[in-house]
């Protein structure tokens, strides 16, 4: 009896030996893969002996540059309303350290990292202020770390259904949880992504567009930074806790007011009625953020989820122009594209 387990044991510890093998392989293959099908949209930027994807279009001052949130989409978030912004003025989207085809950064992956190789990489890209920052959930920390050590550079800033930097101790002090549940499943999945376990779930998904195609592609890879940037998540909110005055640079907050399906409300563990003051406590969150700016508009977007420039990119062109515009009447003899 003791042999036959033992047997049993073994063979069972063989079939996940090749199983582990074969998904390495497939999973190192499919990287290969990736280079070569889905090459870098823009340029690769040396920004230190690493390289920062960076993708602008378009011609005209001030130049709109769009900081991504918590997700492995990188510079193809901004897809939807890049081209339209790029019609009116320079529209410059990138991928952070990590994330789609730009290289691993040393960490900690927090704010002040993340703004300083944007800066980088805008300046070794040959791309030149005055810019309009636009930020997208963590994203909008991320663009306020960056007026804070670059301000001279920055004349505007959109936030787009923007975090908060309060936002953690507030939720906790509504809802006594800070929602960040799942991290151990994360962080083994991020450990076990050389055995194609991260791949795998996308395999039997129906074929999307060729962004969809890209991310998947390379989420293995990106989804590694994203955690990075997750275990610097306080420090980043910190940072960005300490420049909260924009002065008279203009600043358009779009706020998305769709409510949380019954899903997202049962997956954060909380009752319908906790779901409706969820929002509200959002809202005022992003009520505070306008006041950060004496030239200040905010928009209420009732039909949109947290993802505003994919639901409805017309409202951030919109914004993006709004701010661009007051740059430009505020900036004597400024040419127009």
């Amino acid at each position: 009896m003791k042999r036959w387990i033992l047997r049993s044991v073994w063979a069972l510890l063989s079939l996940l030996a090749i199983v582990a093998v074969t998904g390495s392989v497939w999973e190192a293959i499919e990287r290969r893969k990736a280079t070569s099908d889905f090459p870098p949209l823009g340029v690769l930027v040396d920004v230190g002996g690493r390289n920062i994807q960076l993708d602008c279009r378009g011609h005209g001052s001030p130049t709109v540059v769009f900081e991504s949130g918590l997700d492995t989409n990188g510079s193809l978030n901004w897809i939807q309303v890049q081209d339209d912004i790029a019609k009116f003025s320079r529209a410059c989207s990138y991928s952070r350290a990590g994330i789609l085809w730009s290289d691993p950064g040393p960490g900690p992956r927090n704010g002040k990292a993340i703004a300083f190789d944007l800066h980088a990489a805008l300046d070794k890209g040959g791309e030149k202020p005055p810019f309009v920052l636009v930020g997208h959930s963590m994203g909008g920390p991320y663009a306020m770390t960056y007026v804070k050590y670059f301000g001279d550079q920055v004349a505007g800033v959109v936030l787009v259904d923007a975090s908060n930097p309060d936002q953690g101790k507030r939720f906790i002090d509504a809802f006594h949880t800070d929602f960040s549940g799942g991290m151990t499943q994360m962080r083994l999945m991020d450990a076990l992504s050389w055995t194609g376990i991260i791949r795998l779930q996308d395999a039997g998904d129906p074929v999307g567009s060729k962004d969809e195609q890209t991310i998947d592609a390379y989420e293995p890879q990106s989804f590694h930074a994203i955690l990075s940037e997750i275990d610097a998540i306080a420090d980043s909110n910190a940072e960005a806790g300490t420049m909260r005055n924009l002065g008279a640079r203009p600043l358009y907050v779009l706020t998305a007011m769709r409510p949380l399906s019954a899903e997202s409300t049962a997956a954060m563990g909380l009752t319908p009625d906790q779901g409706i003051q969820f929002k509200q406590v959002w809202k005022s969150l992003q009520d505070e953020e306008v006041s950060w700016s004496s030239v200040s508009e905010h928009v209420l977007v009732p039909d949109s989820g947290h993802y505003i420039q994919k639901a409805k990119p017309e409202k951030v062109t919109a914004a993006v122009h709004w701010v661009v515009e007051k740059v430009r009447d505020a900036t004597p003899h400024q040419p127009n594209p």
